[in-house]
């Protein structure tokens, strides 16, 4: 008889609390996304280096506050977990950092992020990488999270080396941008990885 393998993360472990709000060194949080944070959406689809690496669309105003609704409905179904960098000084979000395709009874995930010009070149995108991949693998309990990205995106590539992304490999012609087809590497850190230090 074979023994049913019983899921890595129940179902409703995630939806069963609100999505949290972390700190987040150098004067920044992460947060859910607001309805008033829609005008950092439109200005996301209209900034060539989000635009090339992460295909972003351009948003109308209109659109962009949906799209914030859907990631709140994303969270209860336990389909994805979406917040905004932001700036405690005056909570103006500056960026993205996410986790997506959900497969919670397998226990994995992947990690997404983009950062407006005001956000970078600060650590934002390391810091709020290595703080959402604690909460996943060591409190929703998630045992491995992946992290793709363009090899012609060097940036992306050191800060998933330097959050303890291991690379796996590259996926030849893995991904379709605006310029054509692109190689991925494939970066993944799975439960008991050591952390970075001084994180």
């Amino acid at each position: 008889m074979i023994t049913p393998i019983p899921p890595v993360v129940p179902a409703g472990r995630m939806a069963q609390h609100q999505q949290p709000t972390f700190v987040l060194p150098g004067g920044r949080e992460l947060r859910p996304w607001r309805e008033t944070d829609a005008d950092v959406l439109v200005a996301s689809g209209l900034d060539p280096d989000i635009v090339q690496w992460n295909r972003v669309e351009q948003l109308s105003p209109a659109a962009a506050r949906g799209k914030i609704a859907d990631w709140g409905r994303r969270w209860t179904e336990e389909a994805a977990a979406i917040w905004a960098i932001s700036r405690r000084d005056d909570d103006r979000a500056v960026g993205l950092m996410g986790i997506g395709d959900f497969d919670l009874r397998g226990g994995s995930a992947e990690i997404l992020y983009w950062l407006l010009p005001a956000g970078r070149g600060e650590g934002a995108a390391l810091d709020a990488t290595v703080r959402v991949s604690r909460w996943a693998l060591e409190e929703l309990g998630l045992h491995r999270l992946r992290l793709t990205h363009s090899v012609g995106n060097p940036a992306s590539c050191r800060v998933a080396q330097r959050a303890g992304f291991a690379l796996e490999g590259t996926m030849r012609s893995a991904l379709l941008h605006a310029d054509g087809w692109h190689d991925e590497h494939l970066h993944a850190r799975v439960a008991g990885d050591p952390w970075p230090a001084g994180s």
